[in-house]
C-alpha cells in the first residue's frame, strides 16, 4: 500500500496543512497554534482547573506544564490555588490573555468560514461523520495487536 493511499496519511497531511496555517497566523501576534488553543480551552472569566487543559488539548501532563510555564512568563495566564479545591490550580487569563484569546478566536472562525464557503455543508457533514468514526475505531477496546497483525 502506498502512503497516499492510508488514511492516517490524509489525516496527518491535512492537519499539518491547518497547524502551519495556525502558526504562521499566531506568530503575527507573537504566539504559536499550541498557545492559541490553550488560550480558547482556558475559560475567560472563571478559570479552568490546570487538569482539565490537558485532555482538551490532548496534551500529555508534562508538555501542558511546558506551555503554560511559557504562557506566564509572557504574561497571559495567572496560576492561583482553586478556592473551593485547595488541592487543585486554577488558570486565569491576563487582560493580555483574554486579548490574545479573542485574536485566537477571530483566527479560528475566519479559517471555519473559508473552509465552509469552499466546501459544500453535505460533503463536511460527511466527512464530521468519517471522521468521527475513525476517531471512535481508533479508540476501540477491541482492537488487539492480533487484529492488527498480519496472519500468514
Amino acid at each position: 500500500m502506498k502512503r497516499e493511499e492510508t488514511i492516517d496519511h490524509h489525516v496527518r497531511t491535512a492537519w499539518h496543512g491547518i497547524s502551519r496555517f495556525y502558526n504562521q497566523q499566531a506568530t503575527k501576534f507573537g504566539g504559536t497554534m499550541s498557545i492559541g488553543f490553550a488560550l480558547l480551552t482556558i475559560h475567560g472569566d472563571d478559570g479552568t482547573p490546570a487538569t482539565k487543559i490537558a485532555p482538551q488539548m490532548g496534551l500529555e501532563p508534562r508538555s501542558l506544564t511546558r506551555l503554560l510555564k511559557s504562557m506566564e512568563e509572557k504574561k497571559l495566564i495567572t496560576r492561583k490555588g482553586d478556592k473551593t479545591d485547595g488541592r487543585s490550580v486554577r488558570v486565569f487569563l491576563t487582560k493580555e490573555g483574554k486579548k490574545q484569546r479573542e485574536n485566537a478566536k477571530e483566527i479560528v472562525i475566519r479559517f471555519n468560514e473559508l473552509v465552509r464557503s469552499e466546501i459544500p455543508a453535505q460533503k463536511l457533514n460527511v466527512f464530521f461523520e468519517v471522521i468521527q468514526q475513525i476517531q471512535s475505531l481508533s479508540k476501540r477496546s477491541e482492537i488487539s495487536n492480533k487484529q492488527l497483525t498480519k496472519i500468514d
